[in-house]
């Protein structure tokens, strides 16, 4: 059984990937791990290379929107395995992508 994340996992994610759309040498080993097994993201090796990556300007922050509709993880239901596991992956994904569209683009990068 997968652990769901807990609300300080949650809230240190969200505010290092916020930060990482800015700077993303900024991006965390547990930002990292969290944003590559999202759909849509790759490993690109390893951490540097995901940092690599996404350091043209705004690329995060589009492929964060962009995916977005592929990690709501809807597909689980309340009696599956690991349900909270994945409805806690949706809740981070959510924040980070509520957040930055609040912030708009040219506020984000």
């Amino acid at each position: 059984m997968l652990t769901p994340y807990t609300e300080r996992q949650k809230t240190m994610i969200v505010n290092n990937v916020v930060k990482a759309v800015k700077d993303p040498a900024k991006l965390s080993k547990q930002g990292y791990k969290y944003l590559y097994l999202c759909s849509g993201f790759i490993a690109h090796y390893n951490h540097a290379g995901f940092i690599g990556y996404y350091s043209e300007p705004g690329k995060l922050f589009f492929d964060i929107v962009e995916y977005q509709r592929w990690n709501k993880w809807e597909n689980f239901r309340p009696a599956d395995k690991d349900y909270e596991y994945y409805q806690s992956k949706a809740d981070i994904y959510n924040r980070i992508y509520n957040t930055l569209l609040s912030k708009g683009f040219k506020n984000a990068i």
